[in-house]
């Protein structure tokens, strides 16, 4: 079984930052693509991006690209989501997610088996 942990979230002003991060525990995620999504209010959950398990590659949603920045630690235990000049709509429930390399667009929450429990992040203008 694979927890996932976020930690990180809270409350800024546009303009400011915030990271977050995700801690893994448990067996083989390792081997797991990493995501990022979020859900604002009255809203479906969309992908912020994410790291792949095993070049480490990036991918981003446009909405994001440029602000944000996804990396993880050389152990692959933990994933972090730099999060630069927020704005307001920025403010969701941010999640983390793993799940094993398939043929599923690693864009799509249907790439992921595993997700953390969500944590809050909110922009104020």
């Amino acid at each position: 079984q694979i927890q996932l942990v976020e930690s990180g979230g809270g409350s800024v002003q546009t303009g400011g930052s915030l990271r977050l991060s995700c801690t893994a525990s448990g067996r083989g995620f390792r081997f797991y693509n990493w995501g990022w999504f979020r859900q604002a209010p009255g809203k479906e959950r969309e992908v912020v991006g994410g790291i792949t398990w095993d070049s480490g590659t990036t991918f981003y949603s446009d909405s994001v690209k440029g602000r944000f920045t996804i990396s993880r630690d050389g152990a692959k235990t933990t994933s972090y989501l730099q999060m630069t000049d927020l704005r307001p709509e920025d403010t969701a429930v941010y999640y983390c997610a793993v799940g094993l390399k398939s043929t599923t667009s690693v864009y799509s929450a249907r790439a992921y088996s595993n997700w953390g429990q969500g944590i809050q992040v909110t922009v104020s203008s």
